[in-house]
């Protein structure tokens, strides 16, 4: 028999899946492309015209290594958020700081805990690294603060995922709830909160920013509202000792350098953000409408995006999805019992949302 490299058990284990599906093979598998984008939470509205400016008149320098220390990047973030820059770490997406933080606090069989249903990357990380995933349901559409309290507490989990505003189901829980969750958690017990949703949520559903936890790593985003999702930038915000062994295994040239200057030239662009999240919040309303002109329910979202209840099972859930994909809409839809009665559509530009609300109703009258 012929010898050939042997993958370590735990890899081999593992399904040869990934946590989505994009659009891109979606289209080469239809042949055609889609009319209305809206299943990936991107923000259609694009990054600012001072950010593409920054983009373009930066274009000749693509040929330099990134600044490995994210040096000015991080400082900025600092300013803007009122810590010190020991305090950030920055990578590409937030997907990749999820997998870091597993990296650094599961080992194989080690308990994790997270709700039924949420960011599906946070559990592949997880399995990547041999860990044993515990999740918890939710309740009334929202995480259960006190189930995944109580499943900590019963593992003796080292590591709990919790994401507000919520993904795959857009609500989320107020500050002070969030604090009291964070106050009653082990000591021992690191909480990733998921914030990737923030710049469109609520103020009061965002704790102050606390440092002196050395078990909270809080994680954001360039890719939801800033529009740079195509750019890969995202960052974590902790206690300096936690922040700093990210240092100890990141990859210290991940980062491009357009994405370092674009990341910079958006977070300087405020006035273009609050213009963005206006027309976000918009555009759930709008939705919101679509659902209702529908006999459907859309659920009170704080993100991009609004998940809206179809009424009946999982099945025709997906039934439905299907049919707007056959329609030249691309959406997504929670999979985890309880949740998947629904589909999840991405606010979008008017257009778009126009192509959404006139094949709404021809797809739902496809599938009767």
């Amino acid at each position: 028999m012929d010898m050939e490299p042997q993958l370590i058990p735990l890899i081999d284990s593992l399904p040869s899946t990934v946590p989505f599906v994009g659009p891109e093979a979606l289209e080469r598998k239809r042949n055609r492309a889609f009319k209305a984008r809206l299943g990936a939470n991107e923000s259609g509205f694009g990054p600012a015209p001072s950010v593409i400016a920054a983009i373009q008149s930066h274009a000749g320098e693509a040929w330099k290594y990134a600044d490995p220390e994210n040096f000015d990047l991080k400082h900025a973030l600092a300013a803007h958020l009122g810590v010190a820059p020991t305090n950030i770490v920055v990578g590409e997406g937030v997907d990749t700081l999820l997998g870091l933080a597993v990296r650094q606090y599961v080992r194989e069989s080690t308990p994790v805990v997270t709700s039924l249903g949420a960011y599906p990357t946070f559990n592949f990380h997880v399995a990547g690294f041999g860990g044993r995933l515990v999740t918890v349901p939710y309740g009334d559409d929202r995480e259960d603060l006190e189930a995944l309290l109580a499943a900590v507490k019963r593992e003796q989990a080292p590591l709990v995922y919790l994401s507000n505003p919520d993904n795959p189901m857009g609500t989320w829980w107020a500050a002070a709830e969030i604090e009291r969750f964070i106050d009653v958690l082990p000591k021992d017990t690191m909480l990733i909160l998921d914030e990737a949703y923030g710049e469109t949520a609520p103020a009061d559903a965002l704790p102050r920013i606390d440092v002196s936890r050395p078990n909270v790593l809080r994680m954001r985003t360039f890719s939801k509202a800033y529009g740079l999702a195509g750019m890969r930038c995202g960052y974590a915000v902790g206690a300096e000792k936690q922040i700093l062994a990210f240092d100890k295994i990141r990859n210290h040239f991940g980062m491009n350098k357009l994405t370092q200057i674009a990341a910079l030239a958006a977070l300087k662009d405020q006035d273009y953000l609050k213009a963005v999240i206006a027309r976000i919040i918009a555009g759930r309303e709008r939705m919101v409408q679509i659902a209702a002109k529908n006999d459907l329910a859309a659920i009170p979202s704080a993100t991009n995006f609004v998940t809206i209840d179809c009424g009946r099972d999982g099945s025709y859930a997906l039934a439905v999805l299907n049919a707007l994909i056959d329609r030249d809409v691309f959406v997504r839809k929670p999979m985890a019992p309880g949740l998947d009665r629904c589909i999840r559509v991405s606010v979008g530009l008017d257009e778009e949302l126009d192509y959404f609300e006139q094949q709404l109703p021809q797809a739902l009258a496809a599938v009767k």
